[in-house]
């Protein structure tokens, strides 16, 4: 081979063998930016992602949503102590209440769709010296049936709101956004018709049916099965209204305590039944045989008897299943006292 030939071929193989220059490519963290970019943008358009505003804001500027199922007048600090505790050991608010933007009103810029407990607590911290506390909501865009459904939703399983307060804004919301069509309400909750009838019965008793408990949150659902019956035919729902404002009115006046639900439910199912035909006065003394005294309740029946009243003493019966409340008992404790004393 020539001088020239090997000059060349030398050349040629000093040029395969030597590094290449490098290509400017783009750098794996700009292609990560923008392929997580680009990843974002695609699912938010297909609708696999929804993007949320989530906001810190002035509590002060939230107003209730009116068909919020939760009644903010009745909380308090005791009611909302678990929770307030909760903020004060984690420093913040965790999880958003569901607000959306209201227009209309100068002095609110959200209206709270959930998150009553977390408002007013939040609002109580700012105003006993914890004024960094903000109000962490998530801004939604919802009609009044979306609103209502979701609050729902949130708030089905939480214990922190009572069977009352569920059955109310159930019924409000059976005429204000479906006609009064119980099926169609139930089939948009995703509920069974007999779920939802027995909230709806809960927040149709009678107004004196509800004041004979200390307080219609003391109300459950499991209630509501006992008490539906007492209120047909129309003489039976009548004793019945009346013993419920009777023992109201005891309560209140201080001459008696206030009763357990369940002591509520007896006293009212005792009512129910038809008085006797001997017409003998309620809670007052009869004689059941050969002059033993026994005391009835406001239903008419049998709660306590005077076996003997000798010199030894006074022997007595308090008689089981009678529905009497305490205070009838009382009453009729008080009566025996009054005339064996000395």
């Amino acid at each position: 081979m020539s001088m020239k030939n090997r000059d060349f071929a030398a050349g040629l193989v000093g040029a395969i063998d030597a590094p290449a220059e490098p290509v400017a490519r783009p750098s794996r963290l700009g292609m990560g930016v923008l392929a997580g970019r680009g990843n974002r943008l695609a699912e938010l358009a297909s609708g696999s992602l929804v993007n949320r505003a989530i906001e810190l804001v002035d509590p002060a500027r939230c107003r209730m949503w009116h068909g919020h199922n939760r009644e903010y007048a009745d909380l308090s600090e005791a009611r909302c102590h678990d929770l307030i505790e909760s903020l004060k050991a984690q420093g913040r608010q965790e999880v958003p209440a569901l607000v959306r933007r209201v227009r209309d009103d100068p002095d609110h810029d959200y209206e709270v769709i959930s998150g009553a407990r977390r408002h007013w607590s939040i609002s109580w911290l700012r105003s006993h010296n914890y004024p960094e506390f903000r109000f962490l909501v998530e801004v939604r865009d919802l009609t009044d049936e979306e609103a209502f459904r979701l609050s729902d939703i949130e708030n089905r399983a939480r214990e922190d709101i009572s069977d009352y307060e569920r059955a109310r804004d159930y019924l409000r919301a059976l005429d204000a956004y479906y006609d009064g069509k119980q099926t169609a309400m139930a089939e948009r909750m995703k509920v069974t018709p007999s779920w939802l009838s027995r909230y709806l019965d809960l927040a149709r008793l009678p107004a004196a049916i509800l004041g004979a408990f200390a307080s219609p949150h003391d109300l459950g659902i499991k209630h509501v099965t006992q008490l539906k019956p007492l209120m047909k035919p129309a003489d039976r729902a009548a004793r019945v209204e009346a013993t419920a404002r009777d023992m109201k009115a005891t309560r209140e006046s201080g001459a008696g305590g206030a009763l357990a639900p369940a002591d509520v439910v007896r006293a009212l199912t005792a009512a129910a039944e038809a008085p006797r035909k001997s017409g003998r006065p309620s809670s007052a003394a009869a004689p059941r045989r050969s002059g033993t005294p026994v005391f009835e309740s406001a239903g008419g029946k049998p709660m306590l008897r005077v076996d003997a009243a000798e010199r030894k003493g006074v022997t007595l019966t308090l008689l089981p299943r009678s529905g009497a409340s305490r205070s009838e008992i009382e009453a009729a404790f008080a009566k025996v006292l009054d005339e064996h004393w000395s």
